[in-house]
């Protein structure tokens, strides 16, 4: 039963994790930004969900182990995306990776990721030289990942083992009969003619999905089998699907305690956007280290000596290729 299970994190390790000092607002806007930021290069990437999912539950292993503040967001995301993606059936290649993160690290990208929608027709067209890697700067930047990579791999002692929630949703929606012609609702939708049924498993791989978003880090503290349980009573209460009126959780392995919690975490993910959006602004598309040093006070993190010399190297390669096509 092991690749049905998760090794979960212990309440010790999140009480004593290197980024503690931190408060806990400022983590929480870095987990939802970074892995808000590791979907979207998923998605421009066109790998498979699972792949992505994947990739943000180790992403939110590693900062377990080691602190938020030692490596840029962005970058431990794009490694940790290239580690997943390398070990699945979809591997990315180095160059595909560095040029989504150019991408969304552009002021293009970050219009993309942001919460507001730009719809005047009147803005200038996206320049493509803010997002362009030179050859010099995509060898550093590779490098780069490939470093955290390690730094990635030795945090977590080489075990990239992750299970997901969904395919067991949908078992267990089927086990319910979930999908039976014979279920009536107390709700009506004319504007979603599918099946009832249909309707529930949207919703619960929906709020599988966002929950991966989540800075209570579900996936760290919760078995698989409990997550697919509280998406499916949640889902299920929303579309007024009736469950039966047994424990039928408890043949899932899921105490009531644990689903009371994890419906109202599911459920409250709604309000946690909101409030990011109202601390850092509807137009924020990433937050940078930077942004949380400010905020702080001007307090540096580990590692930014070190990325600071590669830019300034690669800074000074591109400035001499241009002085000798010149």
């Amino acid at each position: 039963m092991s690749h049905l299970t998760n090794p979960l994190t212990t309440p010790l390790q999140l009480s004593s994790n290197p980024s503690s000092h931190l408060p806990q607002e400022l983590q929480d806007s870095i987990r939802f930004y970074t892995a808000r930021l590791t979907q979207a290069a998923g998605i421009l990437l066109r790998l498979p969900q699972d792949i992505t999912a994947q990739a943000n539950v180790l992403l939110f292993r590693y900062w377990v182990v080691d602190g938020l503040m030692e490596w840029e967001f962005s970058d431990v995301s794009a490694a940790t995306i290239y580690l997943t993606a390398k070990i699945s059936s979809s591997p990315r290649s180095l160059r595909s990776i560095t040029n989504v993160y150019a991408f969304l690290s552009s002021p293009t990208g970050l219009t993309y990721l942001s919460s507001s929608q730009i719809t005047d027709k009147s803005n200038p067209a996206p320049d493509p030289t803010t997002y362009y890697l030179s050859e010099s700067s995509y060898i550093t930047y590779r490098n780069h990942i490939l470093h955290l990579e390690g730094q990635i791999l030795n945090a977590l002692g080489f075990n990239t083992h992750v299970t997901l929630p969904h395919p067991l949703a949908i078992t267990y929606l089927q086990t319910l009969d979930v999908f039976s012609t014979s279920h009536t609702t107390s709700k009506t939708d004319s504007k979603n003619p599918l099946p009832i049924g249909t309707r529930v498993a949207h919703r619960t791989i929906a709020h599988l999905t966002a929950a991966l978003l989540s800075p209570q880090l579900l996936y760290l503290t919760h078995q698989p089998s409990s997550l697919a349980t509280a998406a499916i009573y949640l889902s299920c209460r929303e579309e007024g699907l009736s469950l039966p009126e047994v424990a039928w959780w408890e043949v899932f392995d899921c105490e009531r305690e644990e689903l009371g919690f994890l419906v109202v975490a599911m459920g409250s993910l709604e309000r946690v956007v909101r409030r990011e959006v109202e601390r850092w602004g509807s137009g924020k598309g990433m937050i940078s280290r930077g942004d949380v040093e400010r905020v702080m006070g001007g307090k540096s993190g580990v590692g930014r000596e070190e990325e600071d010399e590669e830019s300034e190297m690669a800074r000074l390669l591109d400035q001499r290729v241009e002085e000798v096509r010149a």
